[in-house]
């Protein structure tokens, strides 16, 4: 992503909003995305071919998304009328959801979200696929309570994939564990099941040579 970035600003200024970067990925966008709008910053022509040339994408995949940025409602694509009907890019849309972002974070009282709490005890930033996966558990049958502690678990247990962290859900969904308690009492009963060592009983003072 990065080198993409930059060679489209070695190529021609491109004024970027710092909001887009700050908050694309609250709008829901990719990376991919993201150079497709900074590259439409700079042109209001609707021309793939071009698009497609310049950031060597291919044309199908540029296509792709721009249908993908219609869809979320960040561009939209407009005709001008004339002698010549021809497209172009309106960009007014990401900059209305831009500035409704930015009033609701002033508004809005700080609050550390599942997703930061994940880019904080991995230390580095999570990616598209891993706000997909994680945005996935809590829209399906796991709670943010339930995700934070299978993250405590697997950071505990020295691991920090969420390939990892979906085994444990997994496992405590099959038993029925939906809280913090649950997990306690499963480990409670998987210790009472754990087999006691025998302590082999010798009599030291009696030893005989």
């Amino acid at each position: 992503m990065t080198g993409k970035i930059i060679e489209l600003m070695k190529n021609g200024h491109i004024l970027v909003p710092m909001a887009l970067l700050q908050n694309y990925k609250k709008l829901k966008l990719t990376d991919k995305e993201l150079i497709v709008l900074i590259y439409l910053l700079g042109t209001n022509e609707f021309d793939p071919e071009k698009m497609s040339k310049d950031l060597n994408i291919k044309l199908a995949d540029i296509l792709k998304l721009i249908d993908n940025l219609t869809s979320k409602d960040v561009l939209k694509i407009a005709v001008k009328s004339g002698k010549v009907c021809e497209e172009y890019i309106d960009l007014d849309e990401m900059y209305n959801k831009l500035a409704m972002s930015m009033i609701n974070d002033k508004e809005a009282a700080p609050k550390t979200t599942i997703y930061d709490k994940f880019e904080k005890e991995f230390g580095r930033t999570l990616s598209p696929i891993e706000y997909e996966i994680i945005g996935a558990w809590l829209d399906g049958n796991y709670t943010e309570e339930l995700i934070e502690l299978a993250l405590k678990e697997a950071i505990y247990n020295g691991v920090s994939n969420l390939r990892y962290i979906d085994k444990i859900l997994s496992e405590w969904h099959k038993k029925g564990i939906k809280t913090e308690n649950d997990i306690k009492k499963d480990r409670e009963k998987r210790n009472k099941q754990k087999p006691k060592k025998e302590v082999f009983d010798y009599d030291w003072l009696n030893e005989k040579d």
